[in-house]
């Protein structure tokens, strides 16, 4: 009984929740970052690049055969293409991600820009209430 007492209070606990619910918006986050990039920014860059596929770059080490029992090995091949096509869809993601937590973080120094002026101390309050006070009797 004292093990599940524990777990309920470590599941409890703000610091998991609170984690909890940043892999959830994380990964709904995801998704939209990944739309952003597959169906806004990539159709104008496959437009600029004349849909340059990288992907199929490669160094061919060894060719493919046949053995002598008829098998076919295939080719041995350092395939750069595929790490490039990674490297330039992670910097157009990287970039993506910037552009909106700077967006984000302009539209909230936008709303926090001015904040209200602190009310005055009791004493000031105080103090301005027996001036009026003189000044109408005077």
């Amino acid at each position: 009984m004292k093990i599940l007492q524990e777990f309920k209070t470590f599941a409890m606990r703000g610091n998991v929740v609170d984690m909890a619910v940043g892999v959830v918006i994380g990964g709904a986050f995801g998704k939209i970052i990944s739309s952003l990039v597959s169906d806004i920014l990539m159709p104008p860059i496959g437009v600029l690049t004349s849909d340059v596929d990288f992907s199929g770059l490669r160094v061919v080490l060894k060719q493919a055969s046949v053995d002598t029992a008829g098998k076919t090995v295939p080719e041995v091949a350092i395939a750069y293409g595929s790490f490039v096509t990674a490297a330039v869809n992670f910097l157009i993601i990287a970039f993506a991600i910037f552009m909106v937590v700077k967006a984000m973080s302009y539209l909230r120094r936008k709303e926090e820009a001015s904040p209200p002026p602190p009310a005055p101390a009791k004493e000031q309050v105080l103090l301005t209430e027996i001036r009026d006070i003189l000044r109408a009797k005077a």
